[in-house]
């Protein structure tokens, strides 16, 4: 623990894997005199009582630990050959900035960063005054100056000090978003609601976990708190899902608010031109922009930088030239007394303009959820030097300019610029809103790619726009899914007033979430002082709780449709996690054990063709029930076996070396493997199948020969292969050189070839052991080559999901009807492959749940 390294935020450190648990004084004593290591266990005892298979039994019972002294102690989990893998690969590589200062990378990375984060929160200067002031009508200067104030603190308290000085931190190994602070959660406490996570992920170099330290015993019980509730478990669920739908709904009102102010600044330029003229301007900007979005997020964006950094620059200049012109007055609006003379001359309007006053900091999500494509240190470098100082100018510009002409609250931006300089400006701006709506299109992007990967989306297209960059992509059914529901916002509404209250709804919606997950990432994570984490509760819950209060009051206006739509992403992502979780409950109690596996195989008499069967399914423990169907119905399996499960697991990136895990199932003569295929929400899922079979078997190999090394190691008597001593691997040679084993009934009587071939002769039990493990080592993999040449078929099961007819009505209404045309209309993962139809052999059948 001493040698663990600080981290920056919280005090957090790192270590390898290492489970804490609560025993009492008696129990530590006899675990002292047996003299058992909890850190490392050793090599021999691999394989037995393996945590794969009982990883969820582990759990002690409260009222027993409460009757004696009870202190914390470090146990080292126990392991077997999935864990054997988890520990042998190479640990992450800690990236250290050794490079010399570059200043062309610096700058390319400054724009970079400051077109795709920043893009969205600095158009608020287009409409921030005037959804205010459509609420609070002009009196007087202070009432200037105490909305000038309010969104100076806004923007202080909310995109500054919330998130780019405390929630970029909470990032997921440089992810952001709603769904990386859930992931890193579910990373360090077992709150998945689908227990489906193997021991040996917690070894994964990208699965560190950062041990508590300051404050342990309240990090220890918060954890188990969140492990033992199933309330908590599905409020946490239900939290991030609610998140993501107001977050998705957030990314339709941007493009639609963005692009409907800065067209609307035509009316200032040409004063005859009509509201229906800015309506179909915005609508066929909005189609070209989603027309080249797949382009946008690769070619593209080498253009937006330097274009936002004129708007800023744009914003900046007008606010001292509107300073410059009218005068300083504006600089008392920092004087946060004003604030309360705001509320003290109108108090009910005051509250009703914080849904507009917020509008000012939309686009700080985004801040957050598009982190993955930059540093941390750029996004904070770029916000304090460059960003909040535009923005601030912009808003004092603004403000002088309303107190010298107190009778225009209507495009209050368009109608402070310069007139000489209005139609440059007004060209950059509606190019500053296109890359605004980009940004938060992208940013949707990520957010749907890790709901999916976690299992909380339908799975869906995801085309890779860069070989360089993984995180840009391109969802083809979402893109023009977004273009529809933009275009049918500014239809309906047609007014940025009320674009701008469904606006105000789901940005806080989205702030709220992310305040209560970085709450208990700092309990349970960062171990931060209970007064501190207080602090950020009472300060940024209850003022945004307030906004939310306001952003409520405005439904009738605009704010239900959004309510709508969020609501049926809500259901749609509610459905999906639902379904697959009943799904996957199904498969776990369907699954068939081992000893009747031994049973079926001499039983039915099976000829083992020579070949590589790889059968897909959910579940990471135990023999898929449709590997029974496939052993009932086919006339012959193949000689190699690999129970294969593709695994999401809350990571960014799984390293290509820790990609697979395996593990032998039954006797070493039977040749069934399973094999466990990681993927972090990050990751690219579409290898080819050539790629990922050679990547398979190369990784089988040398989980043989390691199996084969660890077992020579051995006496005879410690040999504990799965669950039952291995038996010599009897292969024999047909007439047609194809290899066959004895292990299968109907091959026992065949008589094998007089001539001895090394590859295929039948091996027989050896006096020295070493020599006996070495050959069986030469057989199987000689075999596994036979079966590799021969090709690979992959064994799928799509089964058909049904409720129980006495299921209650709204089950059977979202299972049959709902969940069943999701999963019909969505990708699987296996599929994802481009696997040619003669090497799939699929089979439907009816599961209910």
């Amino acid at each position: 623990m001493a040698a663990a390294e600080s981290s920056a935020v919280g005090g957090m450190r790192k270590a390898p894997s290492i489970e804490w648990r609560w025993v009492s004084t008696e129990e530590d004593e006899d675990e002292d005199c047996g003299g058992g290591g909890g850190g490392a266990a050793s090599v021999g005892a691999v394989g037995r009582g393996g945590s794969f298979e009982s990883e969820e039994e582990d759990a002690e019972d409260d009222d027993d630990d409460e009757e004696g002294k009870q202190r914390l102690i470090r146990t080292g989990p126990s392991v077997d050959w999935f864990d054997v893998e988890g520990n042998e690969v190479s640990v992450a590589q800690q990236v250290v900035d050794s490079e010399e200062f570059d200043f062309g990378k610096t700058m390319f990375l400054a724009l970079q960063t400051l077109a795709v984060v920043f893009g969205d929160i600095g158009i608020g200067p287009l409409y921030t005054f005037d959804v205010m002031f459509n609420k609070y009508p002009i009196l007087g200067e202070e009432d200037i100056l105490g909305a000038l104030s309010l969104v100076l603190y806004t923007l202080i308290l909310l995109p500054l000090v919330k998130y780019v000085l405390i929630v970029l931190w909470a990032n997921d190994d440089g992810e952001g978003g709603i769904f990386a602070l859930y992931s890193l959660i579910c990373r360090n406490a077992k709150v998945s609601l689908i227990p489906n996570q193997a021991q040996a992920e917690k070894r994964m170099s990208s699965f560190r976990l950062k041990l508590p330290t300051p404050e342990l015993e309240r990090s220890i019980k918060v954890k188990e708190k969140l492990e033992s509730s199933w309330l908590l478990k599905k409020l946490l669920l239900g939290l991030v899902l609610f998140g993501t739908s107001m977050f998705i709904s957030n990314g339709v009102i941007t493009p639609a608010m963005s692009v409907l102010s800065a067209v609307i600044g035509l009316k200032v330029g040409i004063p005859n031109a009509s509201q229906d003229v800015v309506v179909m301007i915005s609508v066929a900007l909005l189609v070209i922009l989603y027309s080249v979005q797949r382009y946008a997020t690769s070619k593209m964006g080498f253009a937006i930088g330097p274009s936002l950094l004129i708007w800023f620059c744009c914003l900046g200049g007008i606010g001292i030239y509107n300073l410059t012109l009218y005068g300083p007055t504006a600089f008392k609006a920092f004087n946060p007394l004003y604030i309360i003379y705001y509320f003290g001359r109108n108090p009910f309007q005051a509250w009703l303009s914080l849904g507009g006053c917020l509008l000012c900091a939309t686009g700080s999500e985004a801040i957050f959820s598009n982190l993955c494509y930059f540093p941390i240190k750029y996004v904070q470098y770029m916000f304090v030097l460059l960003v909040l100082p535009c923005l601030v100018l912009a808003y004092l510009g603004q403000a002088a300019f309303l107190i010298a002409n107190q009778s225009s609250s209507e495009q209050i931006f368009f109608s402070s610029i310069p007139s000489g300089a209005f139609w440059p400006v007004f060209l950059v701006a509606n190019l500053a809103a296109l890359i605004a709506s980009r940004t938060m299109t992208t940013a949707i992007f990520q957010c749907l790619k890790q709901s999916i990967a976690l299992g909380c989306f339908p799975r869906l297209k995801i085309v890779h726009t860069s070989r360089k960059f993984m995180s840009k992509i391109y969802i083809p059914v979402v893109n023009w899914f977004l273009l529809v529901s933009c275009l049918s916002f500014i239809v309906l509404f047609r007014s940025i007033y009320d674009v701008g209250n469904a606006y105000a709804i789901a940005e806080l919606g989205v702030m709220i979430m992310a305040t209560v997950y970085v709450t208990i990432i700092m309990l349970l994570i960062w171990e931060t002082n209970i007064i501190k984490v207080m602090s950020f509760v009472i300060i940024f819950l209850s003022l945004e709780l307030i906004f939310f209060s306001s952003s409520l009051s405005s439904v009738g206006d605009g704010g239900w449709a959004l309510l709508m739509f969020a609501s049926i992403l809500l259901m749609i992502m509610f459905i999906w996690n639902y379904g697959s979780k009943l799904k996957y409950d199904s498969e776990v109690k369907q699954k068939l054990s081992k000893d009747l596996m031994r049973k079926l195989g001499p039983n039915l008499g099976t000829i083992r063709a020579p070949g590589l069967g790889m059968v897909c399914s959910d579940i990471v423990k135990g023999v898929p029930a449709i590997f029974g169907h496939f052993l009932t119905s086919l006339p012959a399996i193949h000689s190699i076996i690999v129970f294969v499960c593709i695994r999401n697991v809350p990571v960014p990136v799984v390293p290509q070396s820790e990609r697979f895990l395996f593990q032998r199932v039954c006797s070493r003569g039977y040749h069934l493997f399973r094999c466990i295929a990681r993927y972090g929400y990050k990751d690219k899922k579409q290898e080819h199948h050539n790629l990922f079979e050679r990547l398979l078997i190369e990784g089988l190999e040398k989980y043989i020969q390691r199996e084969a090394v660890e077992l020579s190691l051995q006496s005879e008597d410690d040999i504990d292969s799965d669950e039952e001593p291995p038996t010599p691997v009897k292969i024999i040679t047909a007439p047609n050189g194809n290899l066959y084993s004895l292990d299968v009934p109907l091959l026992a009587d065949f008589a094998p070839s007089t001539e001895v071939i090394p590859e295929a002769s039948c091996s027989t039990p050896q006096h020295d052991p070493v020599m006996d493990h070495k050959q069986n080592l030469e057989l199987e993999l000689a075999f596994i080559k036979q079966a590799k040449q021969s090709g690979a078929v992959y064994l799928i099961d799509n089964p058909i999901i049904k409720a129980r007819k006495d299921s209650w009505f709204f089950k059977k209404l979202m299972i049959n009807y709902f969940f069943a045309f999701l999963r019909n209309n969505c990708r699987r993962a296996i599929m994802a492959m481009s696997i040619p139809q003669s090497n799939v052999l699929q089979v439907r059948l009816t599961s209910y749940v």
